[in-house]
C-alpha cells in the first residue's frame, strides 16, 4: 500500500481545483474555512467596492451569504496558466434571480490565493445576443 503524506496529497490538486473549492466554499456560506484553507495570510484582491484586505472581503462575502443563503454558483470554466488561474461563473443569489456573469481572476503563491479579482455583469432579461452568456 503506497502511503501519501499531507505534503503529497495537497499537491496532487491542481490550482484551478483549488480556486473552484475556495469560491464554493465561499458561496455555500463557508468564507472563513475558504480564506483559511485556500488564501495566505497576506491575501489582497482588487474588488472596487471594498478594502482591499482579506478581512474586509470576509466581513463582505459573510454579509452576502447571510442575506443569500441559497446562492447558487455554477462553474462554466476554468483556465490555469502558471500561477493564474480564471474562473467563468454563473452566480445567482437564489433560485428566482436571473444571475449575473462573474469572472474571478486568482494569483497563487505556494499553492495558496495571494491576490484575486473579480468582475461581472448582471444577465439582462432582454438580450439582443442570441448566444447567451456563457
Amino acid at each position: 500500500m503506497i502511503e501519501m503524506r499531507e505534503k503529497d496529497f495537497s499537491s496532487a490538486i491542481t490550482l484551478k481545483e483549488r480556486a473552484v473549492s475556495f469560491l464554493q466554499l465561499v458561496a455555500a456560506g463557508n468564507v472563513r474555512e475558504a480564506f483559511q484553507r485556500y488564501t495566505v495570510p497576506e491575501f489582497y484582491h482588487h474588488n472596487p467596492y471594498f478594502r482591499g484586505d482579506a478581512e474586509s472581503l470576509m466581513t463582505a462575502m459573510e454579509e452576502n451569504a447571510a442575506e443569500n443563503p441559497n446562492k447558487i454558483f455554477e462553474v462554466k470554466h476554468a483556465l490555469e496558466e502558471g500561477e493564474i488561474v480564471a474562473i467563468h461563473s454563473l452566480v445567482k443569489q437564489n433560485k428566482e434571480d436571473i444571475g449575473a456573469v462573474v469572472v474571478h481572476i486568482c494569483r497563487f503563491q505556494d499553492e495558496r490565493i495571494v491576490e484575486m479579482w473579480d468582475v461581472g455583469q448582471p444577465i439582462p432579461e432582454n438580450s439582443p445576443n442570441e448566444n447567451g452568456v456563457f
